[in-house]
């Protein structure tokens, strides 16, 4: 019986995992933010994150990574409807909401997932 609990004992992981309540390690935390990409930048300059006034381009496409569909409007067209100063990402939702053929009933699963070009 000492036999096979002395084999049990050199078998055993060192060290327990973390539990799934347990918090992560400093070091861990550390690591992350000295990592360089936690500093990167969106790739694309129109990701959704700038104002209309703010966007290069004269025609904005938004996609939508669900069904595939793609919705572009003249940069004017959407300044004078939703206003120069509204976000693009709400602007590409609401363009892709309007239009939206994926509908369950379920709001989890309803409407387009977008993809900002």
């Amino acid at each position: 019986m000492e036999k096979m609990a002395a084999l049990v004992r050199k078998n055993a992981p060192p060290k327990p995992g973390l539990a799934p309540d347990n918090d992560l390690p400093r070091e861990y935390w550390e690591a992350l933010l000295a990592d360089p990409r936690a500093d990167a930048k969106p790739a694309s300059s129109s990701g959704g994150t700038l104002r209309l006034s703010q966007i290069p381009q004269h025609i904005l496409r938004v996609g939508c990574r669900r069904c595939a569909r793609v919705v572009e409007i003249q940069k004017a067209d959407a300044a004078r409807l939703y206003g120069p100063d509204a976000l693009w990402k709400d602007v590409g939702q609401r363009l892709l909401d309007n239009t939206c053929t994926q509908r369950t009933g379920r709001h989890e699963e309803d409407g387009c997932w977008p993809t900002f070009e």
